[in-house]
């Protein structure tokens, strides 16, 4: 039994994973802004289950994640799966902003505090969900392109400084493509995969133990055909 902590479990993606470790026996504890909904979520996992509603563009994100750690027990896995993001003709500082502070500045508090506190425990586990879109930017959601593109940069970072240290914590950067969750709703997208199959995938891919997936796996050509397409052709398409 492990003990993980999702941030961002309310709806799409974190409450399939919230889902999957639950029903495997492990103890989560789950977070999001929309209480109701977590718990929802609680009632049908109640022994597995603990709630600690907060939002990461808030100012006691450490004081919660250490709640629910002592409610748990312990932490062993913490997966940052909290992201904001618009596709828009017009470009919209308050936009901007939310994407900015949920996808940057949430995340790294976050993910500074995980990795301290696992490599003190000398073990543990880092995810981040970021997105295909961190490869290249995006003119109709530079914000969102350029936020995910930093956790995964961060990501790796962090990977390359565990490695260096020797240490057997781990950290994995996840890499979705389009997911059939409400932010690509009413968008007819290629290779939409159902929020479970992605599910299943992402917890395959930290089981494995892997620094980078991509989901669902096929995404990976897509991945090495945004590197190598030349700039002329690619800012014509995105």
């Amino acid at each position: 039994m492990k003990k993980i902590i999702i941030v961002g479990a309310s709806s799409g993606i974190g409450r399939e994973l919230a889902h999957i470790y639950a029903s495997q026996g492990n103890r989560v504890g789950i977070t999001g802004r929309r209480l109701n909904l977590l718990e929802e979520l609680q009632k049908e996992y109640p022994e597995q289950l603990v709630v600690e509603s907060f939002d990461v563009m808030g100012e006691q994100n450490i004081e919660h994640l250490n709640l629910l750690i002592q409610k748990l027990g312990g932490m062993d896995l913490l997966i940052y799966n909290s992201g904001y993001g618009e596709i828009r003709e017009s470009l919209d500082w308050e936009v901007e902003r939310k994407t900015v502070d949920t996808n940057v500045n949430g995340f790294i508090e976050i993910m500074v505090f995980g990795f301290n506190y696992f490599s003190k425990q000398g073990s543990g586990h880092l995810v981040t969900i970021s997105s295909i879109g961190s490869i290249r930017g995006n003119s109709m959601a530079p914000a969102y392109s350029a936020s995910k593109s930093f956790q995964s940069n961060y990501m790796e970072g962090l990977h390359m400084r565990l490695k260096k240290m020797r240490s057997k914590v781990r950290v994995t950067d996840i890499q979705p493509g389009f997911v059939d969750t409400k932010m690509a709703r009413g968008n007819k997208f290629f290779w939409m995969a159902p929020v479970h199959k992605a599910a299943v995938q992402i917890v395959d891919a930290i089981s494995a133990g892997k620094w980078r997936a991509y989901v669902t796996r096929r995404w990976w050509l897509i991945a090495k055909l945004m590197d190598w397409i030349p700039d002329f052709i690619y800012h014509k398409i995105a």
